[in-house]
């Protein structure tokens, strides 16, 4: 079964990038695209050509820098059989409490089901990512997608973004206008990026990795492999959730090509609370006030907010249910073991339609969060993103001790607010830090708007 599950998955990725290929190029073009789907590395200004048959019929090898256009085009009969299999869910008995502390309320997770399966439209998501110029390449020997987004400005600076989990690339769909085309969202042409926004290896469209060892070190290179091969030899990198991670190791590993960081997920911990925190010890008496509520806030988290995280981190492959069961993969991404507190709240607020426990889902809708769920059953990657946390080896909480350029937003509804003198040692080269008024975890999800204005600040010292 696992075989015929690759070669269908090798065979939609493939179909993809051929489709890319025929809107992309003329009718004559068409035919070579069949025969002759990958393509060269072009400069940015020109996106990519392609290489032709009769250069392969020459002998010349298949380039391994090249960068072949993709396109979504899920067939119809995945999307039914999605919507057979939702409704053939075996439920449980209803949860023997009147709140969400067991989990996701029986109740709730049904009224998903139901839309799910009857009125949520994928095509709508699909039309989305196909209006934006999206590619793969072989980097560093796996097939990697992204979305690439150029700003008309001149002298945009070239910005990397690096999405989460339970996210996707879906995350920062809100977020490329205000980013590439700051005139039109109250910020000047001087605030423009030209915007890379990959998917993590084994996330929605990339190759599912087959070898362990893909984890944030090996992303972070591959990032920088990513941006010089798009031509760009002076860029900034951005991340939250597990993008913080690859953000932070970007950050050590200080490519010269990489100006500067900035992170709404701040490693700032210091070593002594650390300690403190793992033994389950009060917060030590020499805190200030905002570092007592951070210690306050992060002993929540770990005595009651990590167990999807430890369970991904020493027993992914056990989790067979997302492969399976579209519902069990829904609730598992929705909840990830924290109840109604952060980062879950938001989706919570999004999926119910109204505010939960304080935390406004923003501008994120139900179909974001359905949009996003399906591209994770529909390319079948649960698993393999679900490994990213096993081949984490770094703690995302502790001070990230970074000696390059750094910006840190800090959103109200994340995990903690990271106090600024915390914020001061793990980056030893602060260039912004700001404590914003609303948005949580998913900051680029639930407020675009703000996220991107925070962004435009952070890196405008290193233009």
């Amino acid at each position: 079964m696992k075989q015929a599950d690759d070669r269908s998955r090798r065979y939609f990725l493939k179909a993809s990038s051929i489709l890319g290929a025929a809107v992309a190029f003329s009718p004559r073009a068409i035919g070579e695209a069949f025969a002759d789907w990958k393509r060269k590395t072009t400069p940015p200004e020109a996106a990519v050509t392609r290489t032709s048959a009769r250069e392969q019929d020459a002998g010349q090898a298949a380039d391994k820098n090249a960068i072949r256009p993709f396109r979504v085009n899920v067939p119809e009969v995945e999307l039914a059989d999605l919507r057979r299999r939702i409704n053939s869910t075996r439920w449980p008995d209803r949860e023997t409490v009147t709140d969400e502390s067991q989990g996701v309320p029986l109740a709730t997770i049904q009224e998903l089901a139901h839309y799910w399966a009857t009125d949520y439209d994928w095509r709508k998501c699909e039309a989305k990512l196909n209006a934006l110029p999206q590619f793969i390449a072989e980097i560093d020997g796996l097939d990697i997608h992204f979305i690439h987004v150029r700003s008309k400005h001149e002298n945009a600076l070239p910005l990397i973004i690096t999405h989460g989990w339970p996210g996707s690339i879906i995350e920062q769909l809100k977020i490329i206008d205000p980013l590439t085309n700051p005139t039109a969202h109250g910020a000047t042409a001087s605030d423009a990026f030209h915007l890379v926004i990959p998917s993590l290896p084994g996330f929605g469209f990339s190759a599912r990795p087959t070898t362990p060892g893909w984890g944030p070190e090996r992303t972070a290179s591959a990032w920088v492999m990513l941006m010089k091969r798009l031509g760009y030899a002076r860029f900034v990198s951005q991340g939250g959730d597990l993008g913080a991670g690859v953000c932070t190791m970007m950050a050590k590993q200080a490519p010269p090509e990489l100006l500067g960081i900035h992170t709404n997920f701040p490693g700032t911990i210091p070593s002594d609370s650390a300690r403190a925190l793992q033994c389950g010890d009060p917060p030590p008496s020499s805190l200030s006030a905002d570092e007592r509520r951070a210690y306050e806030q992060l002993t929540v988290l770990f005595a009651k907010r990590r167990a999807y995280a430890q369970m991904m981190a020493t027993r992914p492959q056990t989790l067979y249910g997302f492969a399976d069961s579209p519902v069990c993969l829904a609730a598992w991404l929705f909840d990830h073991g924290d109840g109604y507190g952060q980062p879950a709240a938001p989706i919570t607020s999004a999926v119910l339609g109204r505010t939960i426990a304080g935390h406004s889902a923003g501008d994120l809708t139900r179909d974001d969060v359905l949009d996003d769920f399906t591209l994770y059953w529909l390319t079948n990657t649960a698993i393999s993103a679900a490994r990213f946390y096993w081949e984490l080896h770094l703690n995302l909480y502790n001070a990230a001790n970074v000696s390059i350029p750094a910006a840190v937003s800090v959103f109200p509804g994340e995990n903690y607010q990271a106090p600024r003198s915390w914020t001061e040692r793990a980056y030893h080269k602060l260039i912004y830090y700001n404590q914003v008024d609303r948005g949580g975890h998913y900051a680029a999800w639930e407020q675009p708007q703000l996220f991107s204005e925070e962004v435009r600040a952070g890196f405008r010292s290193l233009r």
